[in-house]
This record gives structure tokens, C-alpha cells and sequence, in this order.
């Protein structure tokens, strides 16, 4: 298993991730949190917005990077 960087830099291997345990989410999970389709979550992952990691034909997604694009999106009203 490799995480995969959509823009298509390359593979990182997991090994060289940080030794923390992540947590993964399906695309649904995302899509639901983020409150849109799943299509749109695959959009975001083709796209390279989002990083994910491919797991057989579905892709999985670390709760910390769906952080980081909630956090990088946002601005601030006023």
C-alpha cells in the first residue's frame, strides 16, 4: 500500500509517514462530513485538493488531510 499523491508527484511509502497511527475515512465518511456527494470527494482526490490513499478500486482518505483542506479553505467574514 502507497500513499498516493493525486498530482502526480510519485508514491510516498507509508514507512516514511509520520509514526503516528492515522485515522482513514471512506470517501462517504468525507463526503458526509463535508456535506457533498461522493462524486465531488473523488473530484477533489483527481484534482489533487485532497491526498488519498488507494486501497484495491476505493480510495481512503486521512482524517488529518480532510483537517488541513477544511483549515486552508477557510476565511474569515468581516
Amino acid at each position: 500500500m502507497a500513499y498516493i499523491r493525486p498530482s502526480g508527484e510519485g508514491v510516498i511509502p507509508l514507512a516514511q509517514q509520520q509514526n503516528t497511527r492515522a485515522r482513514f475515512l471512506t470517501v462517504a465518511e468525507v463526503a458526509d462530513q463535508l456535506r457533498v456527494s461522493n462524486m465531488t470527494v473523488y473530484r477533489l482526490i483527481h484534482g489533487g485538493e485532497l491526498p488519498a490513499v488507494r486501497v484495491g478500486k476505493s480510495y481512503r482518505l486521512r482524517e488529518d488531510d480532510v483537517d488541513k483542506y477544511l483549515a486552508d479553505g477557510y476565511t474569515e467574514a468581516g
